[in-house]
């Protein structure tokens, strides 16, 4: 256990601001999200503004008198809600072998239609502190109103990137999931597999967490969800919240923007039950595949080699295990975050005790890096 907090909190550059954060219980709703390491060893942490009043949606975690608080990344006026061109919500997002981040920016706050020009990819190089590239993603790429942008691959090596499109950013609307491709070269973007039966809910689903049923009385609907690219960088896996099954299709039908979108429809594999459902997935550099376990509490690895899947940590305080990645000295990190606490109405949360989220560290085996550091 890396770090554990009752509720988020920030170190805020204004006690104004830190006051309205208290007094208007904010917090209720932060959530931490995707958890990554830079090569310098800092931790990061996205809490997408899925409500009002989320102070900083990209933060990186720095130590006051002893205890773990939130600090804008990369600076507060970089996470400045109302301006679309800078980060407004971000939930999915990479540091590549090139110790870049790469940010997906949803765009829309609590759940209001993306403004033009607010769903992007950011590029920020972390060597240097600055900002490398802006890439808007347009309308008929991703609709400003349904999409959902939820996380992402990087292929540096063929110059792609892979985004997932979970289609559900229309509450009490028709899913609209997809996978969204990023050609670095030409600059385009192209949406395949778009309401692809493995892109969306699988109909009728319901789940449970500790024997009670997830949202029991309004089921959530969540399409393409967890991402992962093979260290070979030959196959995307992909998966929706609402479903087990993980699926998977060759890369080189995706880097072909003039492949047929029939074609790749056709090409998808359903490659089996996870026995769970998931949200986050990572590749290591060795050709597996490790996913977080909402039913399982915890994390799960999938190894292509025998075609087997099997449990890799549980814990009883593995509430939601949502984002999962590497340290690149062997070991996996990962955080639960009691989304389905969180986002049920009413709560569900005892705020006052010191385990409801936490950053976890699980050593895997020497040499094993992230799919990004595989030669």
């Amino acid at each position: 256990m890396l770090y554990h907090w009752n509720h988020l909190d920030w170190n805020f550059p204004d006690p104004n601001m830190k006051q309205a954060f208290e007094t208007g219980q904010k917090w209720k709703h932060a959530m931490p999200a995707g958890i990554k390491v830079d090569q310098q060893g800092n931790t990061y942490v996205s809490v997408p503004r899925w409500a009002d009043g989320i102070p900083a949606t990209m933060n990186r975690i720095v130590i006051k008198n002893g205890k773990p608080l939130l600090e804008a990344f990369p600076s507060w006026d970089w996470n400045r809600p109302g301006k679309v061109t800078v980060l407004q919500s971000v939930l999915g997002y990479e540091i590549d072998e090139r110790n870049r981040m790469w940010i997906l920016d949803q765009g829309k706050i609590a759940y209001s239609p993306s403004p033009d020009g607010s769903q992007k990819l950011i590029i920020w190089d972390l060597n240097t502190n600055q900002l490398l590239e802006t890439i808007t993603i347009p309308n008929e790429i991703a609709p400003y109103r349904t999409s959902f942008l939820n996380d992402l691959v990087v292929d540096n090596q063929h110059g792609f990137v892979y985004i997932t499109d979970s289609g559900n950013g229309w509450p009490d609307h028709p899913l609209d999931g997809g996978i969204i491709v990023y050609n670095m070269k030409t600059k385009k973007f192209r949406r395949v597999l778009d309401k692809h039966f493995s892109t969306q809910n699988f109909p009728g689903f319901n789940f449970d967490i500790d024997n009670q049923t997830v949202f029991r009385h309004k089921p959530i609907r969540i399409g393409a969800d967890g991402i992962a690219l093979s260290a070979d960088r030959s196959t995307l896996y992909y998966c929706p919240v609402t479903g087990r099954n993980l699926y998977a299709i060759d890369t080189f039908l995706l880097r072909n923007f003039d492949t047929p979108l029939k074609e790749i429809s056709h090409a998808v594999r359903a490659v089996g039950s996870k026995g769970t459902t998931t949200d986050g997935m990572h590749a290591d550099n060795r050709g597996n595949l490790f996913y977080t376990m909402l039913e399982g509490k915890g994390i799960g690895v999938y190894t292509p080699k025998t075609h087997q899947f099997h449990k890799f940590v549980s814990d009883d305080r593995m509430l939601w295990v949502d984002g999962v990645a590497f340290d690149q000295k062997g070991s996996i990190i990962f955080n639960n975050n009691r989304l389905h606490q969180m986002f049920n109405s009413p709560q569900t949360i005892d705020w006052s005790y010191p385990y409801n989220l936490i950053i976890w560290k699980e050593f895997v085996g020497p040499g094993v890096k992230s799919y990004l550091y595989a030669r």
